[in-house]
């Protein structure tokens, strides 16, 4: 036991790389970090203190009484980042392979209840190759656990996972319902079932990359929400990632010092084509209305025709939902849907007011489409709207046609401010489709259809294609010059810092899963 203790505080001096101050060099930045390195570099100086760190497994199968290592291959422990109490936990792979046994998973636990009782973000450093298979059950037991107490804690305080080595098999649930996923590129993977079982049941060969891998999830699966180039760029991401978010749900995230001044945009006028046929990038626009450089994109190559993200505007963090016209034109599908609403939901959890930037055609039509289940997923992003109480505002840029436009935040399911361009096209449907539908008959009987359909495609822009409708039946509060978009912004959302709404009184909604 003594000599444990010996190597146990040898490891943690050599954690404190010159005396508690942050040393980053080459070999760091190349190689996977130990488990109280990562705790060291992503902790401020000092702040750790680690709980259970003598803890031992109670496994006596298979010899196992004769393997012990104290801390049983989790470190875990609080501490603070940029002076913001979280509570952490980092696996050890040299320990077993980070396996989880009983008391492992006891020592997680701890962690996260004294994150829901004191208020603050719980961090999963994650590195382990599974459940201990020694221990069977009380394993398995083990994880039940950690899922009750990550779902108890949900919505209550942030739960991020960093994915910084294996997660397999059941390991991975725990992370799927926390409200973040970063992982590292060509160290981490995520998968149910791995590649052997794989080739058995399918007789399909394929690599854990491929299969599990950070790109895989980043761009395909959408199971992470970050992706980072090695250990330390995690770290990094991670505490950029909480400067935008506040210690519960009870709590507002922490402001930047930032004074008003005229905030008029000239460049955002120049943005939307001429055309409403032609593609322009939403990234542009964002990055004109928000603070310089402190949008923070979520999930971005997953569902690209939807943009989410934080962001701060006068200082203040905002979470943001932007459709994306580059990308499919912008179209709500089925991944764009679940991904906005998730999205949707981690902001009104978390009381960060939320900016929704819209020009949006439609749902994506295709038996592709309808067969994947477009009806339920385009309605978790309609419910999540509903439901959410923080303060919602909108600004329709140019195309809001047919149902998409009552999804993404319209007057009519709760937004608080409706803006629009003078560029806004509101309407059931594009001009064209209308028209052939509205004048089929004028159409078929004219001596030059193709004449007739484009003088009644111009009649119905003239009275359609417009944001003025809209706003004479109140629908929308006001159109603006884009110019004028990051002014009035900050102006309304400092109008509804104190907005309080509350939902009828229920157990829970039935959000279509």
């Amino acid at each position: 036991m003594q000599k444990q203790l010996e190597i146990l505080n040898r490891k943690i001096e050599e954690a404190k790389a010159g005396g508690g101050q942050k040393r980053i060099d080459a070999q760091h930045a190349k190689r996977k970090l130990t488990a109280r390195e990562r705790i060291h570099f992503f902790l401020d100086d000092n702040s750790f203190e680690e709980i259970g760190m003598l803890v031992q497994h109670r496994c006596t199968d298979f010899d196992m009484q004769s393997q012990q290592y104290l801390g049983d291959g989790v470190v875990t422990g609080y501490g603070t980042v940029n002076g913001r109490l979280v509570f952490v936990f980092a696996q050890d792979f040299t320990v077993f392979g980070g396996s989880l046994s009983e008391t492992h998973a006891e020592k997680i636990c701890k962690i996260m209840e004294l994150a829901m009782n004191n208020g603050a973000p719980v961090i999963g450093l994650n590195d382990s190759g599974g459940a201990r298979i020694q221990e069977g059950v009380q394993s398995l037991g083990g994880y039940a656990d950690i899922f009750y107490r990550n779902t108890l804690a949900s919505g209550v305080v942030p739960q991020i996972s960093a994915i910084m080595g294996p997660c397999a098999g059941g390991a991975v649930y725990s992370p799927a319902i926390t409200d973040f996923t970063i992982m590292v590129e060509n160290s981490s993977y995520m998968f149910v079932t791995g590649p052997n079982v794989v080739k058995t049941v399918t007789n399909e060969t394929v690599t854990s990359e491929e299969l599990g891998g950070a790109a895989t999830h980043f761009s395909k699966s959408g199971v992470t929400h970050l992706i980072a180039s090695n250990d330390l760029d995690c770290i990094y991401k991670l505490k950029q990632l909480l400067s935008y978010i506040p210690q519960n749900c009870e709590d507002k995230a922490p402001d930047l010092p930032y004074t008003v001044g005229e905030e008029y945009c000239e460049d955002l006028h120049h943005l939307i084509p001429a055309s409403p046929n032609q593609p322009y990038d939403m990234r542009e626009v964002i990055q004109q209305i928000v603070d310089e450089a402190s949008f923070f994109e979520i999930q971005e190559q997953y569902a690209e025709n939807i943009v989410v993200g934080f962001a701060r505007l006068a200082g203040k963090s905002i979470g943001i939902v932007a459709n994306q016209p580059a990308s499919l034109a912008g179209v709500l599908d089925v991944n764009a849907s679940r991904k906005g609403a998730r999205f949707v939901r981690f902001c009104d959890c978390f009381n960060i007011p939320l900016l929704v930037l819209e020009d949006v055609p439609g749902f994506l039509p295709g038996t592709d489409q309808e067969w994947n289940g477009i009806i339920t997923n385009g309605a978790k992003l309609l419910y999540a709207f509903c439901e959410a109480t923080v303060p919602r505002i909108t600004v329709i840029t140019r195309k809001a046609y047919g149902g998409a436009y009552d999804v993404m935040n319209s007057k009519h399911i709760g937004a608080d401010m409706n803006y629009a361009w003078p560029t806004a096209e509101i309407a059931v449907m594009g001009a064209k489709g209308a028209a052939e539908i509205i004048f089929k008959r004028e159409i078929d009987a004219a001596a030059d259809p193709a004449a007739k359909l484009a003088e009644k495609e111009a009649e119905y822009n003239a009275n359609f294609a417009n944001p003025y409708k809209a706003a004479a039946r109140g629908f929308i509060d006001e159109v603006i010059h884009p110019r004028e978009t990051r002014r009035k912004l900050i102006k309304a959302f400092a109008m509804l810092e104190n907005k309080s709404r509350k939902l009828p009184k229920k157990k829970h909604g039935n959000i279509p899963l």
